[in-house]
C-alpha cells in the first residue's frame, strides 16, 4: 500500500511546488518554537546547515506523531552570511537593514528536507545555494521595498528570486527549487522508491 504524504507546513510556496510536480499530499502545520531551537544550536556552535536540518526533522516528527503510517515531510531554510543567521524581517526597517547588509556580499541559503515515518527518520537532504547580491544604493533598496510591499517580510533576507527580488542579484548558484524552499529532484527520487510520483 502506498503511504500518504503529508507536508508538515502551511507554507504556500512549498505546497505550490509539490502541487506543481503532481504529487498527492495534504498539509498540516507543525508547532515548533524555531527561535528557541536556533538559539540552542547557536549556543552549541552548530553550523547553519545543522540548524536547518534539525528544524526540518523536528517539524516532521511533530506531525508524524499524529500520523504514524504517513510519510511526513518537514522542511526548513536558513540564510547565513559569514557568521550571521537571518530570520524573516520583522518590518520594513528590518528588511531594509538585511538587504543593505547582504548587498555586495556572498551568502548561503541552506534548505533541509526530512521525511519521518512513525518514529523513524527515513530520509533527509540539505541543499546549499550560494548567492551574491549586487551592490545596492539606498535609492535602489527603497525602490525595491516599494515594489514588493509586505512580501518583503515573507523570507529571510527580504527577497524571493522568483519575483522582483531577482533584480537584487549579480550571481546565483544552486538548485532553483532548493532556493525556493523545496529541493525537488532529490525528493522525487526518494518518493519514487516509496511508490509516489511517476514510476
Amino acid at each position: 500500500m502506498t503511504p500518504q504524504l503529508i507536508l508538515a507546513s502551511k507554507s504556500p510556496s512549498r505546497a505550490q511546488i509539490l502541487k506543481g510536480a503532481g504529487l498527492p499530499f495534504t498539509a498540516e502545520a507543525a508547532s515548533v518554537d524555531e527561535a528557541e531551537v536556533k538559539a540552542a544550536l547557536r549556543a552549541e556552535g552548530a553550523p547553519a546547515a545543522r540548524a536547518a536540518e534539525a528544524l526540518a526533522e523536528l517539524k516532521a516528527r511533530r506531525v508524524a506523531a499524529r500520523h504514524p503510517h504517513a510519510l511526513v515531510l518537514g522542511g526548513d531554510q536558513m540564510l547565513a552570511c559569514a557568521e550571521r543567521w537571518f530570520d524573516k524581517p520583522r518590518d520594513r526597517a528590518d528588511a531594509r537593514e538585511q538587504i543593505a547588509h547582504l548587498a555586495g556580499r556572498p551568502h548561503e541559503l541552506l534548505t533541509a528536507l526530512c521525511i519521518v515515518q512513525g518514529a523513524e527518520r527515513q530520509w533527509h537532504h540539505v541543499a546549499t545555494a550560494r548567492l551574491v547580491m549586487r551592490p545596492l544604493s539606498s535609492a535602489a533598496i527603497d525602490a525595491y521595498l516599494d515594489m514588493v510591499g509586505d512580501q518583503v517580510l515573507a523570507s529571510p533576507g527580504g527577497y524571493q528570486i522568483e519575483g522582483p527580488g531577482i533584480q537584487l542579484f549579480a550571481h546565483v548558484e544552486g538548485d532553483y527549487f532548493g532556493i525556493l524552499g523545496m529541493p525537488l529532484l532529490p525528493l522525487l527520487a526518494y518518493l519514487r522508491g516509496r511508490g509516489l510520483g511517476l514510476p
